[in-house]
């Protein structure tokens, strides 16, 4: 019977980076400038003084102690605090789409089949850089793919939200293998002067080859399922996009930006997911207890270690819950991709695992696979 692979994954990675002691020194310039400007409506208690930041308070939050981005000086800048992406012409390739391709490549070459054999491009990401011409149809033409593409976004979910497409693809006979991208610019939606998120996200793309089972070689993992969920919240929010311009009085906004309420994510999330999680290997006849490993979404070591303990049922090890975001913090979507490709080894046939993925939406996706 028909059904889908993964078939091979590829990585894309900035070459900069940038560590909690340079965010906090960058930060802490910035809010002392603020705090100095602002000295006589502080003294009147009219509005309070901006905490500084330190480096044991971002990685006892969150377990990241740098992250990846494309442009380290402009973050670093306390007259900027944002990266410096000069906008390119319509003739280049855009700046998302030249990740994607390079992530792409590094799977296509892995795969080592031509490019003619893949028949949609799927780019899943968290923010696109325009409505139209979608970011997958520019992918698509970059690699010298034919059949078609389209952009997809649920957010930090939109990689495993984008292998059930592509899943599903499969098993309808709509072709034979498919590309999927998640390249993430998570620096340009991030707002450094807050100290309660200036240190979360990180740049990366990635890249899964997602192909039939009938035309699939030896080894990469079956697909044994896949299932989503969705759940309306505000706790995680971006209002930025086409419609601020009729309302030019919000624009620039805090809310244009990355804004969450971290505490009720946590408390909302963590639970969705872990019975999410056991609910769906039930179904597939699956032991969670028994997993060999768990590729998490990478936005919180203590979201991701709790929910290791509820799915397994005990405190996991290193190898069984692996974790990223030291390196590379929160990518979004990618988070548990990078994870996957870069530790998937160490299985033998027949053992199983668990790509997962969450966020705003709320969103989860589960995909559980097998070492062919």
């Amino acid at each position: 019977m028909t059904h889908a692979v993964i078939a091979a994954t590829g990585l894309f990675t900035p070459e900069q980076s940038i560590s909690n002691a340079e965010l906090v020194g960058a930060y802490n310039a910035w809010a002392e400038r603020w705090n100095a400007e602002h000295a006589g409506q502080i003294a009147e208690g009219d509005v309070a003084a901006l905490t500084p930041s330190s480096e044991a308070f971002i990685e006892k939050a969150s377990g990241i102690k740098s992250r990846f981005v494309l442009d380290k000086a402009g973050v670093l800048d306390p007259e900027r605090m944002a990266p410096n992406i000069p906008e390119r012409s319509n003739d280049e390739l855009s700046i998302m789409a030249e990740m994607a391709v390079k992530a792409a490549r590094q799977a296509i070459e892995a795969w080592g089949k031509p490019v003619s054999e893949i028949g949609a491009v799927l780019c899943a990401a968290s923010n696109m850089p325009r409505p139209y011409p979608a970011l997958a149809v520019e992918i698509q033409q970059a690699l010298g793919i034919e059949g078609f593409g389209f952009d997809m976004n649920v957010a930090c979910s939109s990689a495993t939200f984008g292998i059930k497409t592509a899943a599903d693809f499969i098993a309808g006979g709509s072709v034979k293998a498919v590309l999927m991208v998640n390249p993430e610019v998570c620096s340009a939606h991030l707002n450094f002067k807050d100290r309660d998120s200036h240190f979360i996200f990180g740049d990366v793309a990635t890249a899964v080859i997602v192909e039939s089972s009938d035309t699939a070689g030896p080894g990469g993992w079956d697909i044994l399922g896949t299932r989503l969920k969705t759940v309306f919240s505000n706790n995680i929010r971006n209002n930025f996009g086409f419609l601020n311009n009729a309302a030019p009085e919000g624009i620039g906004a805090p809310d244009k930006l990355f804004i969450q309420q971290g505490r009720k994510v946590f408390k909302d999330v963590v639970p969705m997911v872990s019975d999410m999680i056991v609910d769906h290997a039930g179904d597939l006849g699956l032991d969670p207890t028994e997993l060999k490993r768990l590729w998490l979404h990478q936005a919180n070591i203590n979201m991701n270690s709790m929910i290791g303990r509820k799915v397994l049922g005990r405190d996991p090890t290193e190898a069984e819950n692996v974790i990223i975001l030291d390196d590379y913090a929160n990518t979004s979507s990618a988070g548990s991709i990078i994870a996957f490709h870069l530790h998937n080894d160490g299985f033998v046939a027949g053992e199983t695992g668990l790509i997962c993925s969450f966020g705003a939406g709320y969103s989860a996706g589960t995909v559980f696979v097998r070492k062919r």
